[in-house]
């Protein structure tokens, strides 16, 4: 009975301190262990996570420096080129102050030749106009050569010519900076000038006088070829090399 009573007291009791703490530090070693794991593959997991992110960092870096592989980014896109655009003088590789010129000129050519047609019409005396052997300006606006082929008077065609060349030469054109524009420029002061340059002929040797306002008219057309021809030979020039002229 005695032994019985032993042996059963000893299967209820713990086999040990020892024996019995040995599990438990085994257990939090375990603990240990798995948290060690944890936290190496944590920050495993981090240093995975970390490189791509760097690896990304230094591609945007290479991409922030060029396209591709460290090139130097071209400046480009929409803006830059309007910026571009507006640095440019109007028209196409013609310097700035050409179409205010040309406009200019031709709004006095128009100015001129509304008050010939008016004096042509309702024949007023043209105003500071001398009468000498030279100059004569009614002789001239009266004479059979005013009018070509006796139906159309010569300051009609000559404000219907500045009219028009108002028109293409206005900074609204110059800037449109169209070819059909430009051919009709070209083709005006070409027309012109060769008009001109039959009623010089007229005047000096077929009517022997001069007319001062005509002489005007004369005179803006002249400028107005040299200016169109100047912006035609420009048309293939750079921009910038033709503005510097």
């Amino acid at each position: 009975m005695a032994g019985s009573q032993r042996a059963r007291a000893g299967a209820g009791r713990t086999p040990g301190k020892p024996g019995g703490a040995a599990p438990q530090r085994s257990r939090s070693g375990q603990g240990s262990r798995q948290g060690g794991s944890n936290s190496q593959g944590g920050g495993s997991r981090q240093g995975a996570g970390s490189r791509p992110a760097a690896g990304r960092a230094a591609r945007g870096g290479q991409a922030g420096q060029g396209p591709g592989r460290g090139r130097p980014a071209q400046s480009g896109g929409p803006a830059a080129a309007e910026g571009e655009r507006a640095a440019r003088p109007a028209g196409s590789g013609v310097p700035g102050w050409l179409p205010l010129t040309t406009f200019i000129l031709s709004l006095a050519g128009v100015g001129l030749s509304v008050y010939l047609t008016y004096t042509h019409y309702t024949d007023t005396a043209l105003a500071g106009c001398p009468v000498n052997a030279t100059v004569n300006c009614t002789k001239v606006t009266t004479s059979p050569e005013s009018m070509i082929f006796g139906i159309f008077p010569v300051a009609v065609l000559g404000l219907a010519f500045y009219v028009f060349m108002a028109a293409i030469n206005s900074p609204w054109a110059w800037r449109a900076d169209l070819a059909l524009i430009r051919w009709a420029r070209l083709a005006g002061v070409l027309t012109g000038i060769v008009f001109v340059l039959y009623l010089v002929y007229v005047e000096l040797f077929e009517v022997d006088a001069i007319c001062e306002y005509c002489t005007g008219v004369h005179v803006i057309t002249f400028l107005l070829f040299g200016l169109v021809m100047y912006s035609a030979a420009s048309w293939n020039a750079p921009a910038g090399k033709a503005a510097s002229r």
